[in-house]
């Protein structure tokens, strides 16, 4: 792209944030603009204007199924996709720089933190960031304050239960629960 958006692409593609990228800037505008978008969104009273002010953005549009509680948080919002009839709770962060792909009929309860972005061990490397997507397949249930962390991906049909830490993929069919999360039984 000529335009410099594809610092965006090669972030994604590396799984890397390179705070030393000529066009980090970009990163920095897309970080104000949703900084500026959020308090907008969870201003609105109806969900008409707040489905409007979601899709302004994420960047694309949402199916009228969707339901979104605010207050949301999210550090980009241009890497998340929402399944028709998913229920997003109110008071969810969603840092979507590594993408957070959300099935249909999905569930996910209030305080609910899905994480795509983290931090190297290695003193040396820790400003510069990494991402790994999130993946929620369909009909999964989210339990409340649960955290699901960068790479993870749950399993169709799962549950994870309330205040669970999701550091590893969830088979379908499976109920998860703790810190960190285990399969309790299958479904």
């Amino acid at each position: 792209m000529v335009d410099g958006l594809d610092v965006f692409r090669r972030i994604r593609e590396s799984g890397r944030v390179d705070r030393e990228d000529p066009d980090f800037h970009l990163v920095l505008e897309r970080y104000a603009f949703a900084r500026n978008t959020i308090p907008r969104l969870n201003s609105c009273i109806d969900d008409e204007s707040r489905r409007k002010v979601l899709e302004e953005l994420l960047g694309h549009p949402l199916d009228p199924s969707i339901i979104l509680c605010t207050p949301f948080y999210t550090d980009w919002g241009m890497f998340i996709s929402i399944g028709r009839n998913t229920f997003i709770n109110g008071n969810c962060t969603m840092l979507d720089q590594g993408g957070i792909n959300i099935g249909e009929d999905v569930l996910i309860g209030p305080g609910v933190s899905i994480i795509t972005a983290g931090h190297p061990l290695d003193p040396s490397e820790r400003r510069n960031g990494f991402n790994r997507p999130v993946v929620i397949e369909d009909n999964v249930w989210i339990g409340a304050n649960s955290t699901i962390l960068p790479g993870v991906t749950i399993g169709r049909n799962s549950v994870v239960a309330a205040c669970s830490v999701v550091t590893r993929d969830v088979p379908p069919d499976t109920l998860v629960m703790g810190h960190p999360a285990r399969v309790q039984r299958n479904l």
